[in-house]
């Protein structure tokens, strides 16, 4: 992975303002939902929180669904920490990080996280009121996620029809034309296990 020069996180960069919303046990204030698909949802979650060590675990054995912070949101900066349980030979490796997302995901905005190449922006927003795909992949500014098996740190901030992400010390994804100026944050279950923490929330003026 070679990067440009590293600028700090939001999150280090003024530590004011953001509230940790790490989910409880109970998780009180999020919502399991199915994510692109028709399948029901799976009534064992495979969603759990070590108080301990203050971690976020899933599974990646319930199906395809996305686990959503319940407090919609407008400008706002969404900062998660990552990492997969590396498989030997394992590739492919899935998730990701949303933010602006309506309330049953059908319009979405998500950073993708994956192994190395990922961390572009993409999903379905709309456009002259009729819900559009949309990805950034191909004009990705740089690769800054790292392996399987270390963790990596995500920011994506939105102000007005303005979204960026932001990945381990610069922006990789910008799209600065949304018509969708609200909506929910939350994180993706896509069949890997995978770990998150610092889940911390800044919402703006």
């Amino acid at each position: 992975m070679v990067c440009s020069a590293q600028t700090p996180s939001a999150l280090e960069s003024d530590p004011t303002g953001w509230k940790d919303i790490m989910p409880a046990p109970s998780f009180a204030g999020w919502t399991r939902l199915t994510f692109m698909s028709t399948a029901a949802l799976d009534p064992m979650s495979q969603w759990s929180v070590d108080t301990a060590n203050r971690v976020l675990l899933c599974e990646g054995n319930r199906g395809h669904e996305w686990l959503r912070y319940d407090k919609e949101l407008s400008n706002a900066i969404f900062h998660v920490e990552f990492r997969f349980t590396k498989i030997d030979g394992g590739k492919g490796y899935n998730s990701g990080v949303m933010l602006r997302n309506n309330a049953d995901g059908t319009v979405y905005f998500q950073a993708q996280a994956g192994e190395e190449g990922t961390g572009w922006l993409f999903g379905s927003t709309m456009v002259d009121g009729k819900a559009q795909r949309f990805n950034m992949r191909s004009v990705m500014k740089e690769n800054r996620v790292k392996p399987a098996g270390e963790w990596n740190v995500y920011e994506m901030r939105a102000e007005g029809p303005k979204m960026t992400v932001w990945v381990n010390g610069g922006i990789t994804s910008e799209k600065a034309d949304l018509d969708v100026l609200k909506g929910f944050a939350g994180l993706e279950a896509e069949g890997y296990r995978v770990e998150f923490r610092n889940i911390m929330l800044k919402e703006l003026k």
